[in-house]
């Protein structure tokens, strides 16, 4: 038996059984590897850390996508930075309200992968009339967008090293402020508060994120695959706020079915362990 393994720290791993390695090549940004195996199908990795698999990649997608569209349901002109595996840009795009869809990954190696190797996520994405596909710099593609551009923008990053470290800046955050509507929403990959070099990333985004936007708030989902299973979403908008501006019914007439997401874990996830509050608060 072939075992994928990951430090999630330096005195605890995960592993993962496969059958087989099916592809892997190195890009001039990283580390490609896809997997396939009973229990979580078809994997992908970037340098060497779990991205994508076909068991749970549902939870992180929904999450990323379903809270800002309940809170705010005409929102239209989307953004999405990273996610080339395809899956944040196939669930924005069950909203037949949106209008146009700009999705900016840095590797296009990643995507083309995952439209041979992870259909489920990647597949009829660069066909839909809707969206529009950018493979460079996400931090030098939100520089040059126009003022009160988009709607939404969806950070759907790796961690802050390597190719997603300049997606964590204050700079970053800044250009998203300028390029969202006033009625804009940022939804960013908040990283996990449990293992320390993870919490502390964690703190570091909310800090910045929060002396930008008005209104900040952090969200969880649980992730089987990722470090420690329990990670984070941030939420920064200009005005709205994703528990007092809920719009449950309206999203529940939009009749979209999902198997993770729903109205009443939205405002669940809102109610953050007391640990993670304090974190929090410590990292400002």
């Amino acid at each position: 038996m072939n075992w994928y393994t990951e430090s999630w720290s330096e005195e605890c791993k995960f592993s993962i059984a496969y059958d087989e390695k099916i592809y892997s090549e190195k890009t001039p940004f990283q580390q490609i590897d896809f997997y396939k195996g009973k229990e979580f199908g078809t994997f992908f990795t970037l340098d060497g850390l779990m991205m994508v698999n076909e068991k749970d990649e549902f939870i992180y997608h929904e999450m990323i996508v379903h809270p800002a569209f309940a809170t705010n349901p005409n929102i239209k002109r989307v953004l999405i930075i990273g996610g080339g595996d395809g899956g944040t840009a196939r669930e924005v795009l069950r909203y037949k309200s949106v209008e146009k869809v700009v999705m900016v990954e840095i590797d296009e190696r990643v995507f083309r992968l995952c439209q041979k190797y992870l259909p489920v996520t990647a597949g009829g994405i660069e066909e839909e009339p809707r969206m529009t596909l950018k493979f460079e710099d996400g931090l030098a593609y939100v520089k040059k967008a126009s003022d009160a551009s988009f709607d939404l923008i969806l950070v759907d990053s790796t961690d802050p090293i390597s190719v997603g470290e300049g997606l964590f800046t204050i700079e970053f955050y800044q250009e998203c402020y300028r390029i969202l509507r006033n009625d804009g929403i940022l939804i960013n990959q908040h990283e996990s508060p449990y293992f320390a070099e993870y919490a502390k990333n964690m703190k570091k985004a909310h800090k910045k994120i929060k002396h930008i936007f008005p209104i900040t708030h952090v969200y969880q989902y649980h992730m089987p695959t990722y470090p420690s299973g329990h990670w984070l979403f941030g939420f920064a908008s200009k005005v709205y706020d994703p528990l007092l501006d809920l719009h449950a019914e309206d999203w529940e007439k939009l009749k979209i079915r999902t198997k993770y997401y729903n109205t009443e874990l939205h405002r669940g996830a809102f109610c953050l362990p007391n640990y993670v509050r304090e974190a929090l608060v410590d990292g400002e």
